[in-house]
């Protein structure tokens, strides 16, 4: 199924998205740190082939998306804003929304902070009460280190783009072995773009107490929900895909063994296949292929 590069206006910003499929529900597919919109490259066409209008795109500051200034246009309520604008703009009927990394961060805050949606699928990341939890044991502080190190002034930046970004992508290939060498390419052409790494570092600086202490509590959300739980993840441990069913009512986990933090580049059709037998079983795709 072929994939276009559209660019949607929304938020008052400019996103460029990867786009397949098409019927009333659309699936909003948000990309972690440092990735882009073609870390969706191999659910795309899977998921448009469960009926669904599949859109990847560029988070703001990532990319060819809009690269607003300043560590506030980085804050949380912007970042679920531009969620409940891009499915304006997209015109969904139903809306399923995932996310990987930061990109899951911002779909659970999206889910609780009432954007509309149907469904919820969360790749690696976990619900923020759960996180704020653990990062009061000292495991998770070790792995978690470098969002410390991210609150630094020109530091960071000059890390993520060292050696023209080769680095960075060089760190990222030997966690993963499955980063295609175009997406590498990609990854390091966008940091290494003008003002790139200062954006994406601005997710973490934006919202680092917000990170590290979030309100307690929160009130389960209720919408059929999906966690995807690659085990080897080194930044976030396994204790972190346990207990998250206390906040959200619907909730279905899959582990994943011998999976990475980079859990849609080391097991593609694992990860496609879990969210079709879920969506399936939550009468989330079209009639004809249930």
């Amino acid at each position: 199924m072929a994939i276009e590069t559209r660019s949607l206006a929304a938020n008052g910003l400019t996103f460029v998205a990867d786009c397949t499929g098409d019927g009333d529900t659309v699936v909003l597919m948000l990309h972690g740190f440092p990735e882009s919109r073609a870390s969706w490259r191999q659910q795309l066409p899977a998921l448009a082939a469960l009926g669904w209008r599949a859109v990847a795109p560029d988070l703001r500051g990532y990319g060819e998306s809009s690269r607003p200034l300043g560590k506030a246009a980085y804050r949380i309520e912007r970042l679920v804003e531009d969620v409940a604008a891009l499915f304006e703009a997209l015109d969904a009927q139903r809306r399923i929304l995932i996310g990987h990394d930061w990109g899951g961060a911002i779909a659970w805050a999206a889910a609780l902070r009432g954007v509309p949606l149907d469904a919820l699928v969360i790749l690696n990341a976990p619900h923020p009460a759960a996180f704020g939890r653990a990062l009061k044991t000292w495991d998770q502080r070790r792995r978690s280190w470098y969002m410390a190190f991210f609150q630094l002034p020109w530091l960071p930046e000059a890390l993520l783009t060292a050696d023209d970004g080769r680095r960075l992508i060089g760190g990222l290939a030997r966690q993963s072995p499955r980063f295609s060498p175009d997406l590498l390419e990609t990854m390091r052409r966008n940091v290494t773009a003008p003002g790139a790494a200062t954006a994406m570092l601005n997710y973490y600086r934006a919202n680092f107490r917000r990170l590290r202490a979030p309100a307690p509590d929160p009130a389960a959300i209720d919408i059929p929900a999906l966690l995807i739980w690659g085990e080897d993840d080194v930044y976030l441990g396994p204790a972190l895909a346990s207990g998250n069913e206390k906040w959200a009512n619907n909730l279905t986990v899959r582990r994943l063994p011998g999976v990475s933090h980079w859990v849609q580049q080391d097991a593609p059709e694992m990860v496609n296949r879990t969210i079709a037998e879920w969506a399936r079983d939550q009468n989330l795709t079209a009639p004809a292929l249930r």
